[in-house]
């Protein structure tokens, strides 16, 4: 009997985000995606208000938008071998118990590829990126709660809505803020109905693959996602509407009856994309060194 794809790839999609992850927050493009390719307008400039205009006729402004296409990042498991795979559709607990591995792979992977694309590549005044000031341990200064308020005052001053701020703090300063106040940050980070505790303003998430940071010609700097991470890691902070994600297909392949393994081999294949939508309302906190 030929293996059911669909019971599979339902099975993979099922949760995949859940309700603990800062996916669950940015704006979904998904609707827009054709063929894997995303095709998004590039807005021109904000019209300016005039208070207590004597002027007539009011200027008008033209606006350029530019259409961009953006390719869908293309995600791959390794196969597994799969042992009775008709057997196995028929019950929930063994579907899952294969599933989940490439499950939590594709969503590691793709949060990894979005959170480094919300990153800040570097520090403007739409996208503040700002360094540690606490205390010095192996090698850096820890992470403080005043650390996260100089970031809500950059996010002030560059207009920044209140509302819909979050911050995906690294483990290290999830643990620093542990050290300053544990009472205090137990509170930030319990999820209730969905939304987590704020601090500042800014809802907190943790995640462990967050991109890093280096100093080139004396400017703090992005590391590429496919370059070697150095020591200065980062917690990034996002406002929900400036920053996208967008699914595209997901595939299953499946050599069925191998009669060398006499057994199945399935792999998924999974299209995303992540990035900032106008390159403002982004900022990150940086691991400074000691």
């Amino acid at each position: 009997m030929a293996i059911n794809k669909e019971i599979w790839i339902s099975q993979i999609l099922e949760g995949f985000y859940p309700d603990d992850s800062f996916l669950q927050k940015p704006v979904n493009y998904s609707a827009f995606v054709e063929n894997d390719r995303l095709h998004i307008a590039s807005a021109g400039i904000d019209p300016k208000v005039l208070i207590n205009n004597t002027t007539y006729p009011i200027k008008s402004v033209g606006r350029d938008d530019s259409d961009n296409e953006i390719v869908l990042d293309k995600f791959e498991t390794e196969n597994t071998i799969v042992r009775r795979p008709d057997a196995i559709e028929y019950s929930y607990d063994k579907l899952e118990s294969v599933i989940r591995q490439h499950r939590a792979t594709l969503r590691k992977s793709v949060a990894m590829k979005a959170i480094h694309a919300y990153a800040p590549t570097n520090d403007t005044i739409d996208t503040p990126v700002i360094l540690t000031t606490g205390l010095a341990t192996g090698g850096r200064k820890r992470m403080t709660f005043a650390d996260i308020l100089t970031l809500k005052e950059r996010f002030d001053e560059a207009e920044i809505p209140l509302e819909e701020r979050y911050i995906v703090l690294h483990p290290k300063h999830v643990s620093d803020l542990l050290l300053e106040d544990i009472e205090l940050f137990k509170e930030l980070t319990n999820i209730k109905d969905g939304e987590p505790f704020k601090f500042a303003g800014f809802g907190c998430y943790s995640f462990a693959q967050m991109p890093t940071y280096k100093t080139v010609e004396t400017v703090l700097t992005k590391v590429p996602f496919d370059s070697e991470k150095t020591a200065q890691f980062a917690s990034v902070a996002f406002y929900a509407k400036e920053v996208m994600k967008a699914d595209g297909d997901i595939y299953m392949y499946a050599s069925e009856d191998d009669p060398k393994e006499r057994a199945t081999i399935v792999g998924f294949d999974k299209r995303f994309v992540a990035l900032p939508i106008r390159g403002k309302g982004v900022g990150a906190i940086v691991s400074d060194n000691a």
